[in-house]
């Protein structure tokens, strides 16, 4: 397997050498510890190191690689020596597009020296004519042509062009997988993360054997628990990670040859599969990603960035559902949605909480009334100071946040009333000067006015923390100190590690948030919730 060093195993005895071959799978049953070995042999691997993951390809919302030879570090550099390559790229598959169009600008330049040299004998294929090949052959009928600057893309279908944006989940993972692999690093070990997501089970073998075939010099490592993935690398060596030792950083593993795939594997597999939900923000920074693993233990949460990337993804995902059998879910902050924005999403499996941000979870009574006790405070007295203080704020803001929400409704009404196609200018003039009196923002300040006035009137705690907007509400509350904590983050911190360990109270406050983010229907007879 090329040198590939292994991570230590369980027991005494040296870790196990790895029989020759390019394809290594490792697979094994949730909690394993698959994701960390994953990580240590990257680790181990070094400079030849280079990551694939689709579920992150399209997405801007993410932090840049650091490591050397990743398609981040890859455009930079050559950002910072060619002027003319467009330097807002955030995406990966954004930054592999215009590296793909830089490269075959470049070409054409070189050829038209030799040719004016007479040294011009044949034209060589470039990366994109690579791709070009193994996309046509993968989608017959589509083209990929340059065009405006950049890639676009025709079906079979008979539409216009398209940039890749526009390109469904499963198009943009193959254009993802063959670029990105263009532009590994000579001897690289590919390390790829759930291989199969997004791509139907007719197209998965022959991409991967084409992938393969376009870089013979390098080693594929795949993480998977699809079956018929694993089933179909002929010449793969799969590696099944047991358990995790995370005092003595050790894992039980096993090698088993290449084309075995034994009973009591596959049992393991298919039945350790969890479903998954896309979330809010990213791995490092946010409070979701923190958050939510701990109220739901038994869904693979996936961070994506922005909340219109939650709901394209899960729908994308849903869509797939003949493929990969796996439930989806989304979760977005309510932030100030309608309630028929509110019931739309729900609709799509994409549950909006009871309240208007992440941050209002730790202002949830019952999580205070929890934490108080677990703190030696009393619940009644903490409880009564923070929403006397949530009440003396949202009352001051009152104003600013009907504005705020009247502005949200405008904005998003205006967006979907000029998205119509129109005849001509005149037409779009009349409809735009219609708008006031359709959207009459007026009528939703006063009502929206009268609406928050009556949470104010009726001390509604819950409805207040739906509506309001206001990232300080739980610094300003006072409740952190309250609480006996030093700041918000220490209180942030506090809840968390409450979840981790478990116990009475930590299971109240995991259950005080389900509820406030409304059990959803997760198949079409209405008979099943999620938990």
């Amino acid at each position: 397997m090329r040198s590939l060093e292994l991570p230590p195993i369980i027991g005494d005895k040296p870790a196990p050498k790895l029989p020759d071959g390019r394809q290594l799978t490792i697979i094994g049953g949730s909690g394993a510890g698959k994701t960390r070995f994953m990580e240590k042999l990257m680790e181990q691997t070094g400079d030849r190191t280079y990551q694939l993951s689709a579920i992150r390809a399209p997405f801007p919302e993410r932090e840049e690689s650091k490591l050397k030879g990743s398609i981040d570090q890859l455009y930079s550099n050559v950002a910072s020596r060619r002027p003319y390559l467009r330097m807002n790229a955030v995406s990966e598959l954004e930054k592999l597009i215009f590296m793909l169009f830089t490269d075959e600008f470049e070409q054409l330049l070189k050829l038209k020296d030799k040719a004016h040299k007479g040294n011009l004998h044949k034209f060589p294929p470039t990366k994109l004519d690579k791709l070009k090949n193994i996309w046509e052959k993968i989608f017959p009928g589509n083209r990929i042509v340059t065009a405006a600057g950049t890639l676009m893309f025709s079906t079979n279908s008979g539409d216009d062009l398209i940039p890749a944006e526009r390109l469904s989940q499963g198009e943009m993972a193959v254009l993802y997988y063959v670029a990105g692999t263009l532009y590994a690093m000579q001897n690289a070990v590919i390390f790829i993360d759930a291989p199969s997501l997004f791509l139907h089970p007719t197209i998965l073998n022959a991409l991967w054997n084409a992938i393969e075939n376009l870089r013979p010099d390098c080693t594929f490592v795949y993480n998977s628990v699809d079956v018929e993935f694993v089933s179909s690398r002929s010449k793969n060596v799969i590696l099944w990670v047991k358990s995790y030792d995370a005092q003595k950083k050790r894992w039980d593993y096993e090698i088993i040859s290449p084309g075995e795939m034994r009973e009591d594997i596959f049992i393991e597999l298919v039945g350790t599969r969890k479903p998954v939900l896309f979330i809010e923000g990213d791995l490092t920074h946010s409070i979701d990603a923190k958050l939510y693993p701990l109220v739901f233990p038994d869904y693979t949460v996936k961070p994506l960035g922005s909340c219109d990337k939650v709901i394209e993804t899960t729908r994308s995902f849903n869509g797939l559902t003949n493929m990969h059998h796996l439930e989806s879910h989304g979760i977005v902050d309510r932030d100030r949605r309608t309630p028929q924005e509110v019931a739309y999403l729900r609709k799509k499996s994409i549950m909006v909480p009871e309240v208007a941000e992440v941050e209002n979870f730790f202002l949830l009574e019952e999580v205070i009334r929890n934490m108080a006790k677990i703190r030696g405070k009393n619940p009644d007295q903490v409880a009564s100071k923070v929403k006397k203080s949530a009440f003396s704020i949202f009352s001051r803001l009152l104003q600013a946040q009907v504005l705020e929400h009247v502005r949200h409704r405008v904005k998003r009404e205006v967006e979907a009333r000029i998205d119509a196609k129109f005849s001509c200018i005149t037409a779009l003039e009349t409809h735009l000067r219609q708008l006031i009196n359709i959207l009459n923002p007026r009528k939703q300040y006063n009502e929206l006015m009268s609406n928050f006035h009556s949470i104010v009137e009726r001390k509604d705690y819950p409805s207040l923390l739906r509506v309001f907007n206001h990232k300080p509400l739980l610094a300003e509350t006072n409740t952190p100190s309250l609480l006996g904590y030093k700041n918000r983050d220490d209180y942030v911190r506090g809840v968390i590690s409450v979840l981790k360990s478990g116990g009475p109270e930590a299971e109240k406050i995991r259950s005080a948030i389900r509820k406030a983010l409304v059990p959803i229907v997760i198949n079409k007879e209405g008979d099943q919730c999620l938990p």
